[in-house]
């Protein structure tokens, strides 16, 4: 039984599996309407773990019949092949001579679209400096939409400079789970997998302990849950007896907060 439980906190970009709770559904909202708004650039930051990647890849395939839509989850760090694919991207077998950044933007200026190509760039804060003053000047010809998204590093300093800032038509900050949120997670993760008994076992004083160690960043309730029920899973198998249905057994939480690093021991 534990090993389907386990199964459902694989983390994955599979946006089938986008958990809607209060807090996410507001801020995808607000950035399917920005993407709608004449603007040059919409910002999405946070710390690892809040939900970027999902958020983007849901966007992306929310919007995969637009055809000019582009999603980019891993970074192209040389600049050459950054450029030239995004031109091979958007305009196919006009690219072939396209080769770097100001060939792009000259075939950028002379180019009309029924509708504004959206560039959703996942990673961001692995860009170098002068490939991101490079989007920002893309973004200058009004012919091309970027969406950002970056970990909240020294690269947040860059986009908030001034000459930045002014081509940001919005800012979306993703930030972690509430205690209230963080179980609303772990039941939804369960009663997806088909587990309404197992999400049962989850008391407050379980959801405390989880968010203790996790601090409700999603990626590290997915690493503790998917190894607490490993846990479960072992024990289901070896001692049965020791397995007790009814509610989350809070030395298993502790254990598999040292299995992943949570805890020195």
């Amino acid at each position: 039984m534990f090993n389907r439980a386990r199964d459902a906190f694989i983390d994955t970009m599979d946006d089938t599996l986008f958990i809607k709770l209060d807090k996410s559904i507001e801020l995808y909202e607000d950035l399917k309407l920005s993407v709608q708004k004449p603007l040059k650039m919409v910002l999405v930051y946070g710390e690892p773990g809040t939900g970027k990647s999902m958020l983007l890849n849901r966007l992306y395939n929310d919007l995969e019949e637009q055809k000019g839509s582009l999603f980019y989850p891993i970074p192209m760090l040389d600049e050459d092949i950054f450029f030239s694919t995004i031109a091979k991207d958007i305009f196919y077998d006009k690219s072939n001579n396209i080769t770097n950044f100001s060939e792009l933007t000259i075939l950028l200026q002379n180019s009309t679209f029924k509708q504004v190509p959206i560039i959703i760039l996942d990673e961001a804060q692995l860009y170098s400096q002068t490939i991101m003053e490079k989007i920002r000047l893309l973004s200058d010809t009004r012919k091309i939409k970027f969406i950002i998204a970056l970990h909240k590093t020294e690269k947040e300093d860059l986009v908030a400079k001034e000459h930045f800032q002014t081509r940001i038509w919005k800012s979306i900050v993703l930030k972690n789970s509430t205690k209230e949120d963080l179980k609303v997670y772990i039941q939804k993760k369960l009663l997806n997998a088909d587990m309404f008994q197992v999400s049962n076992m989850f008391d407050l004083k379980a959801i405390k302990l989880i968010y203790k160690f996790t601090d409700g960043n999603l990626r590290d309730t997915n690493k503790l849950l998917y190894s607490l029920f490993g846990i479960y899973e072992y024990y289901e198998e070896h001692k049965p007896s020791s397995v007790n249905s009814l509610t989350i057994k809070h030395k298993y939480i502790e254990m598999a907060a040292i299995d992943v690093g949570f805890i020195n021991a």
